[in-house]
């Protein structure tokens, strides 16, 4: 796979952390000249990875989130967001739109629904008790210059 740029990150999972991902995904986005629509959903696929990933990943417990962003040819964005917190025992069942493992904080259940609504594929591997990587990818739509 042929990468045009790449950015890589780790911080804590932490909430307040889910701002600085969105920034990252922001700043990695602006030289490929995105619509305002495709910023604005990039920045929601990785709210959205990145706040399950501390939510349901790391439960009452402490550890870190990765990210990876990549553009690749053909104005495609690669997104990757993984974690080693507690994995997902059923993803099917995750999946699905409002389900959730934490209905007592009134989580709506539809972070992976959104994700799959604002990227062209999403990939979900998890491991109980190893933790999970989403992969997600969109093209970007031509510009004029493109």
């Amino acid at each position: 796979m042929k990468i045009n740029n790449e950015f890589r990150c780790s911080f804590p999972a932490v909430s307040a952390n889910e701002g600085l991902a969105r920034a990252a995904v922001s700043a990695f986005l602006i030289p490929a000249d995105p619509t305002a629509q495709e910023l604005a959903d990039l920045r929601t696929v990785i709210s959205e990875a990145v706040t399950n990933a501390i939510v349901h990943g790391y439960r009452e417990t402490e550890g870190d989130v990765y990210v990876t962003l990549r553009m690749l040819p053909e104005r495609t964005i690669y997104i990757r967001v993984a974690d080693k917190g507690r994995g997902i025992p059923d993803v099917q069942k995750a999946m699905e739109p409002l389900y959730t493992t934490a209905p007592e904080e009134d989580r709506a259940g539809l972070g992976f629904a959104i994700m799959q609504t604002f990227t062209d594929t999403l990939h979900v591997r998890s491991t109980p008790g190893k933790g999970t990587v989403l992969i997600m990818r969109r093209r970007l739509g031509k510009t004029d210059e493109a």
